[in-house]
């Protein structure tokens, strides 16, 4: 029977959750780098014991870690993440022009080929890459070419947060940034260009035609059809089928149409899922009900999922990064609030279970199916 392991980055560690197939009950590991902040976690799809994590503190700064057991015991790697070249300005909340620094890393994706290889996305909005397992990165400095002195923070900070790899295409690679919007390479990084044609930002840019600039919380897609991209916007949920180069408004029924995570279903390319908050300046969900939304036919009808979640009095917030999907049939579905509860959905989202509470507030979850 397989085995089922969760990655869950939190305000004040890291914990490694395991289960075995049936996925009812669970063994809770940790928590490691007790008091780090830890933005991301997630393990090499080709080496499953190898995983990566990114720890920030206020008082100590960026630091990398690597385990190569699974998260039993982690070593210290590489911590050095220079911008190449002159970095020029980016636009600060005011308006004006803000030196660009480098404050911590918010997301890393793995290699889908090479365990040693590993992208990863800081802030100030920049994309890295180690070659070496962790001990040295580069930045990809063209990224920056693509307009990115209209690039502006979003009220979390300049991130960039998403990572996408195209499993048919090595050379194609998305990115997405807060609030600059998403970007596409195909030919490895060398170039990027802004792939945000159809999406409409009213409050923060009065040009409709803006290139950059969109606040875009999330992208996904689903490997057996990566042309196909779905996004969680600063208000709409969109869909582009192809490959970014268009988009368009997928949001249909839902109670609102702001959040943060958006995620695929693992054999139903046009199964998502999305977890609607109320406003840009409150984050938690409408009437206190905690539901998960799921579409079946690629957006516009959506269904709310609710067995098993808080319907009355539940004020959290599910980040960006704490939503993922296991490999298993049926699929299982899992997600992480800011009240320190880990749910998780081993019926394609038709219940939930929390498999933890009370941890801090979770930042990041990752889901490993391990044979």
């Amino acid at each position: 029977m397989s085995t089922i392991r969760v990655l869950v980055g939190t305000k004040k560690g890291a914990f490694v959750l395991t289960s075995d197939g049936k996925r009812e009950s669970w063994e809770v590991n940790g928590p490691h780098f007790a008091g780090w902040e830890i933005y991301h976690l997630k393990g090499s799809p080709v080496a499953q014991n190898r995983l990566y994590a990114s720890q920030t503190s206020g008082w100590f700064g960026q630091m990398m870690q690597r385990s190569d057991d699974g998260g039993k015991s982690w070593e210290t790697i590489g911590n050095e993440f220079k911008y190449e070249g002159v970095p020029g300005t980016h636009k600060w909340y005011d308006g004006t022009q803000h030196p660009w620094e480098f404050k911590r890393i918010w997301h890393l994706e793995p290699s889908l080929t090479d365990p040693d290889c590993v992208y990863a996305g800081a802030e100030d909005a920049a994309l890295f890459r180690t070659m070496d397992a962790g001990r040295s990165w580069q930045e990809f400095p063209s990224l920056r070419s693509a307009k990115s002195h209209l690039w502006q923070p979003g009220a979390g900070g300049m991130g960039l947060h998403t990572i996408l790899l195209d499993p048919t295409n090595p050379q194609r690679i998305y990115i997405a940034i807060s609030a600059a919007g998403t970007f596409r390479t195909d030919d490895g990084g060398s170039t990027w260009k802004p792939i945000t044609s159809g999406l409409k930002s009213p409050f923060e840019l009065p040009d409709p035609d803006a290139e950059v600039g969109h606040c875009v919380h999330r992208i996904a897609l689903h490997p057996s059809r990566p042309g196909v991209l779905f996004m969680q916007k600063h208000w709409d949920v969109m869909r582009s089928d192809n490959a970014g180069d268009s988009w368009h408004e997928i949001s249909g029924n839902l109670p609102t149409d702001f959040g943060f995570p958006i995620d695929v279903h693992a054999h139903e390319p046009e199964t998502i899922y999305v977890v609607p908050i109320k406003s840009d300046s409150e984050h938690f969900p409408p009437e206190g009900k905690l539901r998960v939304y799921r579409s079946r036919t690629g957006g516009h009808e959506w269904e709310p999922l609710t067995r098993g979640l808080p319907q009355k009095d539940c004020y959290v917030n599910v980040l960006r990064d704490a939503m993922a999907v296991d490999s298993l049939e049926p699929c299982g579905i899992y997600f992480g609030t800011t009240g320190g509860q880990v749910y998780a959905s081993a019926d394609s989202g038709d219940s939930w279970n929390p498999i933890v509470r009370d941890l801090p507030a979770v930042l990041s979850v990752e889901v490993q199916t391990l044979p």
